[in-house]
């Protein structure tokens, strides 16, 4: 063991806890005029935050000293949050007044310690261990002493000051990029603009600060791009299938998107007596992608593909996500399969992993099959090879879906704008409640296929990383529970334990009633976030002890994690991939959880911009809306194609009481309460909030 870690170890035993240089030396036995040996490693300890040393010159470890780590989350008003890293230790957010941030900034990763002022409990930063953001977007003023870029995202409260001899050329008003170079205490950071985006008009500049900001990767290195070029040109060959389950006769398509291009994965059912076989075949991303190869270092950075209107940014370059990887019609494609064998009662009661090599016989749409169960004439007579196993499908999803429900699956249907975009205008068409049943299909197989593999894999207590989603907390379940009873829902169960099948049967009792959208949005917002984890802690919404994301390596990073863990464990080296992946799993886990919040928020702010711009051209037109949300500064209202609007309480007749617990409005007039039907204009839109103004008409008199 190095003398560094020697000097931690102690500090992590008590045995240097909260000492000073001087008592560190006599405890070590070190002769204080050689302190100088000492200082290094205490600073080096201090610097990767293993470490901290008190005002007063006492060094312990954070724990100790009950220090709390975290990420800053921002405020335009000057304040932020500490966003503990524990949630264990520490489950509530931290309050930091701005006169305790000592420089720090929304999203800079610190140590905090708690602290009372004026009887309010709130933090003070102690430590910056590293600053969340490089560079920053925004839009660039200059005068005649300097520049500064104005952040767009206003949670990072600070200008960031350029000086005049580095932008003296660049035009005032314009989106830029900057990159910080310098935090001078007290002052703003100082920067320098690397890249300038558009005028702050333009739309696609818009667009592209977005990406920007959330620090989204486009293209890709030139080493990456030759790398997947290089996989795709190889093939595959006889080597690679010489000791792979062969499916390439058997009968297996895809279903998909008309537009999809990358195919992750591939199903197969027969029937035999009253049991079915299912396969889901995957596609074998991992065998082109070698762990810490160049191609994974950048597919764990990006995480996840990022989907918006007018792009995608892949997780992987196309020669392999559109190309080699892709399962694509009647071509050769290397799969790790997952074959099960389900009863009559949609229980799997035999399952095989297995690396194999497919051949799919359709690249089918889910129009496709939908038409096939309506019993389309054209579409049967093209698909007449398949027709029978089409049938299959629907057989065995209605099975799957019905024992699910059983168990407590909770409906967690988004409804969510579908923003359209041709290369010249934008459409968003009405939202049509639920899925169609072709879609449900491809869900049930693969959810089922996630959880087969999932249990194997924790049956033999491998390194793995599981996809988890955590009941709701006390206080959320009894939130919601008190707003089920307010609408007349009888909702009965405990907070502290609450389970899905308590949910699943409240949303079931309301199935028929007009406050079910209310209801199920509420339910929503009552849940934790899902999440990456090297722990298994259950599903909640899917009612599943243990699950897992396998079905899609193309674009996700957690998915090619863990067909590497399984690959190795089929191949006999479970040892190697304990030895391998049994640190990294906690690694990746955490990495993809931050990267997929990060696309999510990413696309959520693109689909705002293009909503707006939609919206930005129907001015004074009227709708029908549902309210979405009620604050204490206004509603939120949602029109029938799951765009929403903003009416600020100024513009309402009245004055107001917020109940948030009832999600009410109350006013000495009227009212407003969640879930309402009324009548809207369109008054004006945001593009800076990306929000579009509504104007309150009236209420709608709810039909009998």
């Amino acid at each position: 063991m190095n003398a560094k870690l020697s000097l931690l170890q102690q500090f992590h035993n008590g045995t240097l806890a909260g000492k000073g240089i001087d008592g560190i030396c006599k405890t070590l036995n070190i002769p204080y005029r050689e302190k100088t040996r000492l200082l290094p490693l205490l600073n080096e300890l201090i610097k990767e935050g293993e470490l901290f040393q008190t005002p007063d010159g006492s060094y312990g470890t954070p724990e100790q000293l009950r220090l709390v780590k975290g990420v800053l989350r921002g405020n335009e008003r000057g304040f932020a949050f500490l966003i503990p890293e524990n949630k264990d230790v520490f489950p509530d957010d931290i309050f930091i007044p701005h006169r305790s941030l000592h420089g720090a900034m929304h999203g800079d990763t610190v140590f905090a310690k708690k602290k009372f002022f004026n009887g309010q409990s709130e933090g003070e930063i102690v430590a910056i261990l590293e600053r969340g953001f490089k560079e920053i977007v925004g839009v660039f003023k200059r005068d005649r002493r300097a520049g500064y870029l104005i952040p767009d995202d206003k949670r990072y409260f600070s200008e960031i000051y350029i000086p005049i001899s580095e932008c003296s050329h660049i035009k005032s008003g314009v989106k830029a990029v900057a990159k910080i170079t310098e935090y001078p205490y007290g002052k703003s950071p100082g920067g320098k603009i690397v890249e300038i985006l558009g005028d702050d008009d333009d739309f696609f500049a818009e667009e592209l600060s977005i990406i920007r900001s959330f620090s989204l990767r486009e293209e890709f290195p030139q080493a990456v791009e030759k790398a997947a070029v290089f996989a795709e040109k190889k093939g595959i060959t006889q080597a690679d299938i010489e000791n792979r389950r062969d499916f390439r006769d058997e009968l297996i398509v895809t279903v998909d998107g008309a537009d999809t291009r990358d195919i992750d994965d591939a199903i197969s059912v027969k029937k035999v007596g009253d049991k079915y076989l299912l396969g889901v075949h995957i596609a074998d991303v991992s065998h082109y992608v070698p762990y810490r190869s160049t191609l994974d270092k950048e597919a764990f950075e990006r995480g996840t593909s990022v989907y918006f209107p007018d792009r995608v940014l892949p997780m992987l370059p196309r020669a392999l996500s559109n190309g080699i990887c892709s399962l694509n019609e009647n071509e050769e494609r290397l799969t790790l399969s997952c074959l099960m064998t389900i009863d009559k009662k949609g229980k799997v009661i035999d399952s095989e992993i297995v690396e194999g090599v497919i051949r799919s016989n359709y690249k089918m749409t889910y129009d496709e099959v939908t038409q096939i169960l309506e019993n389309d004439e054209k579409t049967c007579h093209k698909y007449a090879m398949v027709a029978d196993m089409v049938g299959a499908f629907a057989e065995l999803t209605k099975i799957l879906q019905t024992a699910r429900e059983k168990k407590g699956s909770v409906d967690l249907e988004v409804k969510e704008a579908k923003i359209l975009f041709d290369g010249e205008n934008i459409s968003v068409p009405d939202h049509e409640p639920g899925k169609e049943f072709s879609h449900q299909i491809i869900e049930q197989f693969m959810v089922l296929a996630n959880e087969t593999v999932a249990q194997y894999m924790q049956s033999i207590e491998a390194p793995f990383v599981y996809r988890i989603h955590e009941k709701p907390s006390e206080e959320k379940a009894n939130a919601f529970r008190i707003f089920a009873q307010n609408l007349g829902i009888t909702a009965k169960f405990k907070d502290k334990d609450v389970n899905p099948y308590d949910y699943q049967k409240i949303l079931n009792s309301a199935k028929d009633l007009t406050v079910y959208p209310t209801l199920n949005r509420v339910m929503l917002r009552s849940m934790q976030k899902a999440r990456y984890s090297s722990e298994n802690l259950g599903h909640f919404g899917l009612a599943s002890d243990c699950y897992c994301h396998f079905t899609s390596p193309i674009r996700r990073y957690p998915d090619l994690c863990i067909h590497r863990i399984i690959k190795d464990v089929l191949n006999g080296n479970y040892g190697h991939a304990c030895d391998i992946y049994g640190v990294f799993v906690d690694e990746a886990a955490t990495k993809s959880s931050e990267k997929e919040r990060r696309a999510a928020e990413a696309e959520r702010e693109v689909d705002a911009l293009y909503a707006t711009m939609y919206m930005s051209e129907r001015i004074d037109e009227e709708y029908e809306a549902v309210i979405s949300g009620v604050t204490s500064f206004g509603l939120f209202a949602e029109l029938p194609n799951a765009i929403e609007g903003f009416i600020p309480i100024e513009s309402l007749y009245g004055q107001f009481e917020f109940i948030p617990e009832r999600f009410l409005l109350k006013g000495n007039y009227e009212s407003y309460s969640l879930g309402e039907k009324i009548r809207i204009s369109v008054s004006d839109v945001d593009f800076e909030k990306r929000r579009t103004i509504f104007k309150f008409l009236g209420k709608l008199i709810p039909e009998n």
